[in-house]
């Protein structure tokens, strides 16, 4: 039995350049390329966070100033994938920190995302509200407009969220910025919409698809950032169990070795 041992041993060393060789001629991975995405159907996500999963909710009719949140917080998806939030402080101090509030009608608070939504808020300046005449559409509130940063504590294929600025009938440009772990840029996007009150998910999609798993670090920005910035659920595009392609090739080449080697001691 020990000689059959040695002879497998030396048959593995005998056949390790060859699996070498094998590993090494494979294809180099290709620089990535990455898309921008403007329907969440279309980014094809596996995996998502839903911001109600942080526990606190504002509710506008019944102020509980305990629900406001930090501006950074930490996130896990639904599949359990662990993300950060950084939403840069706001300059003003009469601004709020951020919270989550759900889009209603009033008197909830109204938004463009769909009625029922969960949405993270920048945060907004209390004092700036002021009555207005019959009909006049709302020109929103000065707020926080971010930027918002999520990172990943493990790189994605992509992602995206529905964005919308807190200011109504004026043309706003958004904007995603995608990083990988070495802070490298990978893309920068940027798309034009109109926020309202209509509470009808009239709220631009913006993602990111990347053709590898190499997104670690989303932005979320606007050209106006006086003004509260607001994302809904994020769809992730998570990647699935490590499958150690080369190692498994690895072993499965010197597997079959071993098993021919096998066989001839046998017989």
């Amino acid at each position: 039995m020990i000689f059959k041992i040695n002879q497998l041993l030396k048959s593995y060393v005998k056949y390790l350049p060859a699996i070498t060789a094998i590993i090494t001629v494979l294809p180099l991975p290709v620089k990535a390329a990455i898309f921008l995405v403007n329907e969440r159907a279309a980014l094809g996500g596996n995996d998502e966070v839903n911001w109600v999963s942080l526990g606190k909710v504002f509710n506008p009719v019944a102020p509980d100033y305990s629900a406001f949140l930090p501006n950074s917080l930490s996130a896990t998806s639904q599949d359990g994938l662990t993300l950060n939030v950084n939403i840069a402080p706001a300059s003003n101090p009469q601004i709020t920190p951020p919270y989550v509030f759900q889009t209603l009608p009033s008197p909830g608070i109204r938004s463009n995302f769909a009625q029922g939504d969960f949405v993270l808020f920048g945060g907004i300046d209390p004092t700036g509200f002021r009555p207005l005449p019959p009909g006049a559409p709302d020109p929103g509130s000065r707020g926080n407009g971010g930027p918002f940063t999520i990172s990943f504590a493990q790189p994605v294929f992509g992602a995206g969220t529905q964005i919308a600025v807190d200011i109504s009938n004026l043309e706003v440009e958004t904007f995603i910025t995608a990083f990988d772990n070495a802070n490298n840029l990978l893309g920068s996007f940027s798309v034009l919409s109109t926020s309202s009150l209509a509470l009808d998910n009239s709220a631009v999609f913006l993602g990111v698809r990347s053709d590898t798993a190499n997104v670690s670090r989303l932005v979320f920005s606007s050209s106006n950032p006086e003004y509260g910035l607001a994302i809904n659920k994020l769809t992730i595009i998570a990647v699935p169990e490590p499958s150690y392609t080369l190692a498994i090739l690895a072993f499965g080449v010197s597997g079959a070795i071993l098993k021919l080697r096998k066989r001839e001691c046998i017989s």
